[in-house]
């Protein structure tokens, strides 16, 4: 402390770079070796003399006073000299051969510990002005940067651990381990505080990146050091490295850099398991791992780590980025091993992070998966030669349990988002993969949750959550009965796809504006075809873009109909091959009598023939005719139309047309029945409706009649709503013949200087017949602007086309609306819409939707808005547990956004009438809380889909309110002079 005393008066009473110099050198001597010739060259006499003249010490001295300085209260106190008046004032006087020789060599070749605790809290000082404080941090962060990363200083870290552990014979005391923490906490805050201006080398990502590649390149090999050390104790000497290695990692994964830290964590234990493998080998087995001394580090490094969270955190990413870069199903299966094999034996904790956390909250892409099991669950490498002879733990047996009661909950059906249904769907199919039927019988329960789980995915309109139970379905079948696997899909092929397109390892994201709410399948039998045309739905696809909104169609089954064409499908396979061989035999020829019947046959002229015909099930061919000639016979629009039309709806959807299609036909007979429902409705829509809005909640039709109803109504607004431009050409002749162009174009006459007239094209009104001319005049005296005279000439003969549209619509909106909306969640005998029958609720409120698209900017959406959105608020609808029917709530919000003209919404503000207001801000909250919370993914983009509208509607309204308020200005300044004038085309702007 004395000579760092001196060497402080001496700073402080210095007034040339020299004498600082001198000062600093006499200290630094007594603790490293210094080439004093090359100070000695820097500065001038009599410095230089003074320099050289003083003594060096032995390697002994140096040591004694070395120690003495860094462990005592010397080098914080001389640190504060170096880093505060010198840095500030003097060291950029000094030239760089003697900072590094003097200056730097006091925290480069002191114990990293002891540089970090005096460097990282000083960058936390406020020193003066700004300029000072600036000079005075990013000296620290150069030291920094010299010390840690360009000198090694973690490794160096290590190192000293490790032998001071030796010499208090592997004891690792709380003192110990307080010092080693407070190191840890330091180094890992060192890119918080560095400031903006400070290097590269200092960021989050190059900065750990150095550190943790120091780290554990270090770790690894003072393992091998210890195992080579028969004489020490190999746990005591390693256990501050374990400490110092588990602090840092835990602290950058809690700062962010987890990523970074995985990345440099896969790359070494990728080369340690190559290490392992010997030459005459392609396989690893765990004896070959243990074998080697590294492998001490990498058993115990996940236990090291002690922080639960950074370790998810950590073993979340790696699995991410082991995924991302391809590896074989083994190598991973072996890192988890290697990693995780002894934490996983001793600490319970662990082995709940990968079946609970890992397995049913989290989603990871399919590959991860399969890591997961096969090391958590399986127990067995995959693809190992014993995997089809080991006898299945009971932690398979329980975890495979533990999944399947929660896959066969409706809950986890409504609740959960379709990416973690089908995670827990593909964990299911892959233990079942694994499982015999032996083992299967062993089980509690699991046959009843599979099919628990089967059935409400087969109800659900949702095309994605029904492949998942067929292949449930397959794989499950499969293990029952081998040689009969069981089919709910014609897409479904022997090998099962687990990622169903939303689990691949680039990224789980569902489509960001698509909505299915059903898919397109097709009956496999004709035992199961007889109920198709009953059990036809129609699934909805909305995408919302540039204020328009897309309708497709596509048709799809019921679940009765799935699974009971499952049930039947080899049987009818059998059937079908059995009737091919039996036709294949060429010696019979059968006659032609294809057109025996041609006379029997007559065409229908009268609608009531046709509702009779219709009603007659014993004469399968006359419905059958019947339903081809029905659209024709409707279009054209007969004089009985009127009388007639509502038996021929109640006759139309209550006919089989399963029972008199031929085999094969059935969705064409299906479609011959839609179309002529649609053009009953298009051709006399209020008599239909009166009939169909009834039979819509009559306990007399079952489930998909009701959605016939709901489709053929949204068929037939659509095309009430078909938009046709008329383009109407308009031919006038010249007023005046061409020779006499003064009466088109005004006179040349003007001041002197003006240019010549020209043409200016105006979108203008239809009805206006003249030109605008102009030309540019010189400016008068004091004008600084060049001004411009404008004439009235005729407009020049051409061909006009007006255009108009005619939408039909908006007439029978009402018709259309008002009844469906009235009871529809009332329960009664056979109807129940808002549990059972949810299907047709969302398909209801879907249609409800585009109703209010067909009307769009008309005055009747204006006034019907007001209804729909009393029917979507209500809680029921909106907060509905089915997804199906959320969706159709958000597509039907967006259609009245879309439908609303601003200028209505203006003027509803201004009246004070709030029942639009209060309905819209609804919208606006409730999208945004889907957005935010909603499990179902294509709920969430179709709600932000929905505010964005919402916010072109506010835009919009605002618009036309500031037009309002201008307009209503001037009228008040112009109305007390211009009274009797009229303005020309007033009403057309």
């Amino acid at each position: 402390m004395e000579k760092v005393a001196e060497a402080a008066d001496a700073v402080a009473a210095s007034s040339t770079a020299g004498e600082v110099v001198r000062a600093i050198h006499a200290v630094a001597v007594l603790f490293f070796p210094v080439d004093s010739a090359t100070v000695a060259g820097t500065v001038d006499e009599p410095f230089r003399s003074q320099i050289i003249s003083v003594v060096s010490l032995t390697h002994d001295e140096r040591e004694s006073w070395r120690h003495a300085f860094y462990h005592g209260p010397a080098f914080p106190t001389m640190s504060k000299i170096l880093l505060g008046n010198i840095a500030l004032k003097w060291l950029r006087q000094i030239r760089s051969s003697a900072r590094k020789e003097i200056y730097d060599s006091f925290f480069v070749r002191g114990p990293p510990t002891e540089v970090i605790q005096a460097l990282v809290p000083a960058l936390s000082q406020n020193e003066g002005s700004k300029e000072d404080h600036n000079i005075f941090c990013l000296n620290i962060e150069r030291i920094l940067v010299l010390c840690l990363i360009e000198n090694k200083g973690v490794c160096q870290i290590v190192e000293e651990f490790t032998f001071s552990n030796k010499q208090d014979d592997g004891i690792l005391n709380p003192e110990k381990s307080t010092f080693i923490s407070r190191v840890a906490q330091l180094l890992a805050s060192i890119p918080d505080k560095a400031t903006m201006g400070a290097a590269s080398a200092l960021t989050s990502s190059s900065f750990f990146k150095s550190v943790v590649s120091q780290l554990l390149v270090r770790a690894e090999e003072a393992a091998i050091e210890s195992s080579a050390d028969k004489d020490g104790n190999e746990q005591g000497v390693l256990s501050p490295v374990f400490l110092f290695v588990g602090q840092v990692l835990s602290r950058i994964s809690r700062r962010g850099s987890t990523g970074v830290l995985v990345a440099e964590l896969i790359t070494m234990i990728r080369n340690h398991l190559q290490r392992c493998v010997a030459s005459d080998r392609k396989t690893i087995i765990p004896d070959m791992v243990k074998h080697v001394s590294q492998s001490r580090f990498w058993f115990n490094v996940v236990e090291a780590l002690r922080d639960q969270h950074s370790i998810e955190r950590l073993t979340e990413e790696m699995l991410r980025q082991l995924a991302s870069q391809h590896i074989s199903d083994e190598e991973a299966y072996w890192i988890l091993w290697t990693l995780f094999n002894q934490s996983i034996m001793h600490m319970t904790v662990m082995r709940a992070m990968f079946i609970d956390k890992f397995l049913l909250w989290k989603t990871f892409p399919l590959c991860c998966l399969r890591w997961i099991l096969h090391y958590a669950v399986f127990e067995f490498p995959p693809n190992s030669v014993m995997e089809t002879q080991i006898q299945k733990t009971s932690n398979f047996l329980v975890t495979l349990q533990t999944l399947v009661s929660i896959w066969s909950k409706k809950e986890f059906v409504q609740s959960y988002s379709v990416e973690q249904q089908a995670y827990i769907t593909a964990a299911i199919g892959l233990c079942l993969e694994n499982m015999s039927k032996r083992e299967l019988e062993m089980t509690k329960d699991v046959l009843n949750c599979i099919l628990q789980g089967v059935t409400c995915r087969l109800e659900s309109p949702i095309d994605l959550v029904r492949k998942m139970a067929s292949a449930v379905a397959l794989t499950f079948s499969k293990i029952v009965d081998p040689k009969n696997p069981l089919y709910l899909d014609d897409d479904c092929s022997e090998n099962v796809d687990w990622e169903f397109g939303v689990l691949s390892p680039k990224r789980i994201k569902a489509p960001s504006h698509d909505v299915e709410l059903g898919s397109k399948s097709k009956p496999c039998s004709r035992e199961n075809r007889r109920n198709a045309g009953e059990k036809k739905a129609k699934a909805i696809r909305h995408d919302i873009s540039d204020n328009r909104v897309k309708i497709v169609e596509i048709k799809s089954l019921d679940s009765d109909e799935m699974s009971g064409a499952a049930t039947n499908f080899e049987e009818h396979c059998d059937e079908e091959s059995m009737d091919i061989d039996a036709s294949s035999d060429s010696s019979l020829e059968p006659y032609d009598l294809s057109d025996d019947d041609t006379d029997l046959q007559k065409n229908f002229t009268h609608l009531s023939d046709l509702a009779a015909a219709l009603r007659k099930p014993d004469d399968l061919d006359g419905v059958q005719r019947a339903l081809s000639s029905a659209e024709k016979l409707v279009r054209a629009s007969p004089d009985e139309l009127r009388h007639n039309s509502g038996d021929l709806v109640q006759a139309l959807v209550h006919v089989r047309c399963s029972d008199a299609a031929m085999e094969g036909e059935e969705e064409s007979a299906e479609e011959k029945r839609q179309k002529a429902l649609v053009a009953l409705l298009v051709t006399n829509p209020f008599e239909s409706l009166d009939v169909l809005t009834k039979l819509l909640y009559s306990s007399s039709v079952d489930i998909s009649q009701r959605i016939l109803v709901i489709d053929v109504m949204t068929e037939a607004a659509q095309e009430l709503a078909e938009t046709k431009i008329i383009n109407k050409q308009q031919r006038y002749g010249n007023l005046i013949s061409d020779t006499s162009p003064s009466w088109l174009v005004p006179s040349d006459s003007g001041p002197l200087g003006a240019s010549p007239w020209r043409e200016v094209s105006e979108p203008g009104s239809l009805l206006s017949w003249s030109h605008r001319y102009e030309r540019e005049v010189p400016s008068r005296s004091g004008q600084v602007k060049s001004g411009k005279s404008r004439k009235w000439g005729l407009r020049k003969a051409k061909d006009l086309q007006v255009e108009g549209s005619k939408n039909k619509f908006p007439l029978y909106a009402a018709a259309f609306m008002l009844p469906v909306m009235q009871g529809y969640d009332k329960r009664r005998h056979g109807v129940d819409l808002l549990n059972r029958d949810f299907v047709v609720l969302g398909k209801l409120i879907y249609m409800l939707g585009v109703c209010m698209k067909c009307m769009a900017m008309h005055p009747e959406a204006s006034a019907l808005a007001p209804a729909l959105l009393d029917m979507i608020r209500s809680r029921e609808v909106s907060q509905h547990a089915e997804a199906y029917v959320r969706r159709s709530v958000l597509f039907a919000a967006s259609c009245i956004l879309i439908a609303l003209h601003p200028s209505y919404v203006a003027s509803t503000l201004i009246e004070g009438n709030q029942d639009i207001s209060t309905g819209l801000e609804w919208i606006r909250t409730w999208a945004l809380q889907i957005a935010e919370a909603d499990p179902d993914t294509e709920c969430t983009s179709m709600a932000m889909n929905c505010l964005r509208l919402h916010s072109e509607m506010v835009l919009q309204t605002s618009r036309s309110l500031e037009s309002a308020e201008h307009s209503k200005a001037g009228t008040r300044a112009l109305s007390s002079k211009l009274d009797n004038i009229i303005i020309p085309f007033a009403n057309m702007m």
